[in-house]
């Protein structure tokens, strides 16, 4: 158990296709955050910053691009990069600042101009770099694996095609009460059936689309925010970022071969579930406890995936769930009443902070019509690639 870190302010640039620089997005995010807080950039005694990418490598020392933007004041600055983890280390950096005492009150920025299509790696030969050689030798792109990933849903667990357009009827409905998503419209099954093979059996609206956005947070120690005037904020109580164990025994992006078990047993859980056990460890709560749920839906397939690593359902058991309405706003266990990727798209250093935003929003009450009733604990949970953990445990 570690000391609560306080969320004194949350701010997002909208989601979409913009055309200008990522900065623009992550000063806006930040000033927005810094407004929600009730503080001046002077106030922050360090800013810290989720590197922005170009092909799925680290393009811009995010940290002093934004405090540069924002003015030079003085405030430390680092910068952090897991891929669509980088949010997530970015919060527990400033997190951990704050806790040996470095910082009394951290800014937290992410933000992206994505590439138009697939995301891919940046030019060059490195063989020595899997996710170079998924590109070179498999042509696997992203969607690539997210097709082979539901057909291996279908073939384990029965799940359908019909089960993964659900996941995007549901999300799009969530992300069309969202004035920070870049989709806002809600689609039907019949629409997702209609849409372009992608992957099969995924097509264009099961899968989501790049783009461009920022997020910010302002975090703060509680006798800080207790100062500040803020008796009782909501709470950020447990950051994971957990690597796998050998052996990995599924297929996993970038790899494209699985680890030998022949000489070790392989993990009692993946790595996936690993992540979301390590929050729960550290925050003193579990799977029941929890009110709601941001997951990382790349594909509606890979959502799916999600509610069995969380532990809010049995192996094989997440159709079942989508099916009786658990996961929708008013269930037992919504999951993505933000709309999720399905309806923002990847603005890869930006989503897990975007994530923690919906977070603070939702526990506060101030989610308006996607208000998830008296929620009181909440997790975000993504993975970034090359083997980063990604989750971040809520409170109020």
């Amino acid at each position: 158990m570690t000391d609560d870190v306080a969320v004194l302010g949350a701010g997002m640039h909208p989601w979409g296709k913009w055309g200008r620089n990522f900065v623009e997005y992550g000063v806006a995010a930040a000033r927005a955050a810094l407004a929600d807080a009730g503080l001046e950039w002077r106030d922050i005694g360090s800013i810290v910053g989720a590197d922005t990418v170009r092909g799925g490598y680290p393009g811009y020392v995010a940290g002093a691009t934004f405090a540069k933007a924002l003015g030079w004041q003085g405030a430390r600055v680092a910068s952090v990069y897991a891929a669509c983890a980088s949010g997530a280390q970015a919060v527990n950096t400033a997190r951990a600042q704050i806790l040996s005492g470095l910082a009394d009150v951290v800014l937290v920025v992410g933000a992206d101009a994505a590439p138009k299509g697939f995301f891919r790696p940046a030019g060059g030969d490195r063989p020595d770099d899997p996710d170079w050689l998924r590109f070179r030798v498999l042509g696997a792109t992203n969607p690539t694996y997210f097709g082979l990933y539901a057909r291996r849903r279908m073939a384990v667990h029965g799940d359908t095609p019909e089960d993964f357009a659900q996941v995007k009827v549901k999300n799009s409905a969530l992300g069309a009460l969202n004035p920070n998503a870049r989709y806002r419209k809600a689609v039907t099954t019949e629409e997702v059936a209609a849409s372009a093979v992608v992957a099969d059996p995924l097509r264009l609206l099961d899968i989501c689309a790049t783009s461009d956005g920022g997020a910010a947070l302002v975090l703060s120690g509680m006798d800080f925010a207790r100062r500040h005037g803020v008796a009782d904020p909501v709470r950020i109580r447990a950051v994971s970022t957990v690597t796998p164990r050998y052996p990995n025994t599924v297929l996993d992006l970038p790899d494209i071969a699985t680890d030998s078990a022949a000489a070790v047993e392989p993990a009692a859980e993946t790595f996936r579930e690993s992540i979301a056990r390590a929050a729960y460890e550290e925050a003193g709560v579990g799977p029941e406890d929890l009110s709601f749920a941001e997951v990382y839906d790349l594909s509606t397939a890979l959502e799916l995936q999600w509610y069995e690593d969380l532990g809010l359902c049995g192996e094989g058991a997440a159709a079942k769930l989508l099916r009786e309405g658990t996961t929708a706003l008013g269930g037992r266990i919504p999951v993505n009443a933000s709309g999720g990727l399905a309806s923002f798209g990847e603005a890869v250093p930006a989503q897990a902070i975007a994530q923690v935003c919906e977070l603070t929003w939702q526990l506060r009450g101030a989610a308006g019509d996607r208000q998830v009733a008296g929620a009181q604990v909440g997790i975000a949970a993504n993975q970034g690639l090359f083997g980063h953990g990604s989750a971040v445990v809520a409170v109020r």
